[in-house]
Order: structure tokens, then C-alpha cells, then sequence
């Protein structure tokens, strides 16, 4: 974080006009998720920098090589049973990638300070999302319901067996919290399930390992 606050007081003190930065959906200082915590503050220090800025809240990614798609692609191709924590029923609004690269273009030439949800057009329940890549796959894997407490810890294990994170408790609690969605308008024009039913065939073929990407 203090990285952050530096590059964006050499930003000020350089002579930049404006900064377009992306953060989440629900960032807040004050947030219980440490994530989201986190970019709340780094939010604050761009607006003490003096720096015109955007700020770009995403909530979940997909299109490209996104990850989260795939690998549920990837589960529903090879078990039997998923589990979906409690009935699955916290909504989650995704926007593609490319949508999201227009808006930061559009976002950088505009005049003033403005914070915009990077939403797409669809608000879908995460069961509702997973439903939608079982049918575009063609699994037969059972969609069970379970405990939320169980989601973390069966996850944990499956990184360890994948050697890789697939999902954190806080990232599953602020799911489950509804810090995913957004009432704002949309920002993108790709509807989610339409672009599942055309890239079924493609998605989960391989798995797509969040760390070997990333570190």
C-alpha cells in the first residue's frame, strides 16, 4: 500500500493529468474484507494526491484468459458433484474484459473526478452463473448445495492438490455478502450468459492456475 501511495505523489508531483485507476466494487476504508479494505484506502490516497482522476470498480472479470469461468468450467467437466455454498442465491454482476478496457479509455478522457461500477449488463446469481456453464459445457455433474463454512476449506483443499488458490474465505464471505453486484448502470454491453452459451466448447478445457500466472 505504501507502493501505491508513493507512485501516486510522484504522479502529482510530475505533472500528470489525470489517473485511471481500477479498483473493486463496495471499496471502503472501513470494509470487514481486507481486500476490499485495502483498495478503499488506496482509493483515499488518489484523492488526497491532487491528481484528476477515475476510479474503475470491477467486481468479477471475464472473456480473455480470465480465470474464475474457466476453472469452474474446468470442475464441472471432471466432478461429479459441485458445491454451490448455502443455496447459491448472492448475485454477482461480471463484466468482459474488453468492456472494461473501453470504459478505462472512456473514463481517461473525460474531465473531472468520477467513480463508476465496471459492471455488465447482467446481474445473475452465482448458482444461476454456474447452471449456465454446466448446460454450455455439457457436464453432468450434480450442482449440490452445501454450508458456507464448507466452501474455504474445500477449496484450500483443492489448491493444495492443484497447488494453487482457488478461493479465500474473504473472498467467498464477501461473495456470499453480495459485494460482487451493483445496482449502478451498466458499464459494459456483454451479457454474461450469452457469452457462456457461445464459448461453452472452449471454456475449462485446461486448467488456469491463478499463482504460476501471476508469480
Amino acid at each position: 500500500m505504501s507502493n501505491l501511495r508513493t507512485l501516486f505523489t510522484a504522479a502529482a508531483r510530475a505533472g500528470v493529468e489525470r489517473i485511471v485507476h481500477t479498483s473493486i466494487t463496495h471499496a471502503d476504508p472501513a470494509s470487514p474484507y481486507a481486500y476490499f479494505r485495502g483498495k478503499g484506502e488506496a482509493e483515499r490516497f488518489l484523492a488526497e494526491s491532487g491528481v484528476p482522476y477515475a476510479i474503475a470498480r470491477p467486481a468479477i472479470f471475464f472473456g480473455g484468459d480470465g480465470v474464475l469461468l474457466n476453472n469452474i468450467a474446468w470442475l464441472l467437466r471432471r466432478v461429479p458433484v459441485f458445491a454451490v455454498g448455502g443455496r447459491g442465491d448472492y448475485r454477482i454482476r461480471p463484466i468482459h474484459v474488453e468492456d472494461m478496457a473501453r470504459l478505462c479509455v472512456r473514463l481517461g478522457a473525460r474531465s473531472g473526478n468520477v467513480t463508476v461500477d465496471a459492471v455488465g449488463p447482467e446481474s445473475v446469481t452465482f448458482a444461476e452463473m454456474v447452471r449456465a456453464i454446466r448446460a454450455a459445457t455439457g457436464s453432468r455433474s450434480a450442482i449440490v448445495p452445501v454450508p458456507g463454512a464448507l466452501i474455504p476449506p474445500v477449496a484450500g483443499l483443492l489448491g493444495l492438490a492443484l497447488r494453487d488458490v482457488l478461493l479465500t474465505g474473504d473472498e467467498y464471505r464477501a461473495m456470499a455478502d453480495g459485494l460482487a453486484d451493483s445496482a449502478e448502470p451498466a458499464a459494459g454491453q456483454t451479457v454474461l450468459t450469452e457469452w457462456i452459451a457461445r464459448h461453452g466448447d472452449r471454456l475449462g478445457r485446461s486448467y488456469a492456475n491463478e499463482l504460476t500466472r501471476h508469480y
